[in-house]
């Protein structure tokens, strides 16, 4: 891959790899990009509007300088690692296989710890559009504005903003009984109590008991968290889908503790990205 920088706010990826917008966007790892009906996505990430194209062998980003491009969305799309060696290493399953042919442009995404943290206490029992929509309301009503081509779009609310509404007030947003572990969560990040700075740099089983000490924190919420917001390969989250086709293929009767042990001991730091591939190929599959 080579980074063109093709004028002042457009950075063109040239022969990118192992990089395909709707495997990484429509896998259930992010909320906040959307198709456009010109075939980009345009999200809001890391206090940035962004919108990227596949053309060709090629993806070109804009509103994106250099600059930004090497403090953000390098390690945003994770393209410093090579999803080449990744599949070779993960390579001789006959159903992992089949998923990493079928999502053959996934890649991990590594998203604001404080966002995924919020994004995923608001998933559970939830479904992606109306997670998305969630979402939207929030950032719309206590978010930061960001303007592009003459629409507004918000930012994420920071956690002293949320921490400064009641239960009632973020319910508003169509959260539902998720509202109180919101505002409570929000309070406990703007308080210093938890550090998620600090949780980024434990190793996997420490920071997992660490997140779970947060309302509306569950394993799978905890595990989504470190993995798509603090880079934790390791981390497995375990949903329906991944619980049926482990019981399936690998482990009848399997309990959320051994499908863990199961994945960690098959796929090592490799488990979340093997996760993601058997997550995505079973979920479309079944449509």
């Amino acid at each position: 891959m080579t980074v063109i920088q093709a004028d002042d706010d457009t950075i063109v990826l040239d022969n990118v790899q192992h990089f395909y917008l709707e495997h990484i966007f429509e896998s259930g790892q992010c909320f906040r990009w959307n198709a456009s009906s010109e075939g980009s996505y345009i999200g809001v990430a890391m206090g940035h509007v962004l919108e990227i194209r596949q053309q060709g062998p090629n993806v070109v980003l804009h509103p994106c300088t250099m600059e930004e491009f090497e403090r953000v969305w390098r390690r945003y799309f994770d393209l410093d690692a090579d999803y080449g060696a990744i599949k070779h290493s993960l390579a001789g399953d006959p159903t992992l296989d089949k998923a990493m042919e079928f999502g053959y442009g996934m890649r991990l995404l590594h998203q604001d710890p404080w966002e995924c943290l919020i994004s995923f206490i608001i998933s559970a029992n939830n479904r992606i559009p109306r997670i998305k929509g969630i979402i939207e309301e929030l950032s719309m009503r206590y978010g930061n504005q960001l303007e592009y081509k003459g629409r507004i779009y918000y930012d994420f609310p920071s956690p002293n903003e949320l921490a400064r509404h009641t239960p009632d007030e973020i319910c508003e947003c169509r959260c539902g009984y998720r509202a109180p572990y919101i505002v409570e969560t929000a309070r406990i990040i703007a308080g210093g109590e938890i550090d998620l700075k600090a949780i980024e740099s434990m190793e996997y089983h420490e920071a997992h008991r660490a997140l779970m000490k947060l309302p509306g924190v569950g394993p799978k919420v905890a595990d989504c968290v470190l993995l798509f917001g603090m880079g934790k390969g390791e981390a497995f989250p375990v949903d329906v889908w991944i619980k049926r086709v482990v019981e399936q293929l690998y482990l009848p009767n399997a309990s959320l503790k051994d499908i863990k042990k199961w994945a960690y001991q098959r796929f090592g730091r490799l488990a979340g990205i093997a996760q993601q591939y058997l997550f995505y190929y079973i979920r479309e599959n079944s449509r």
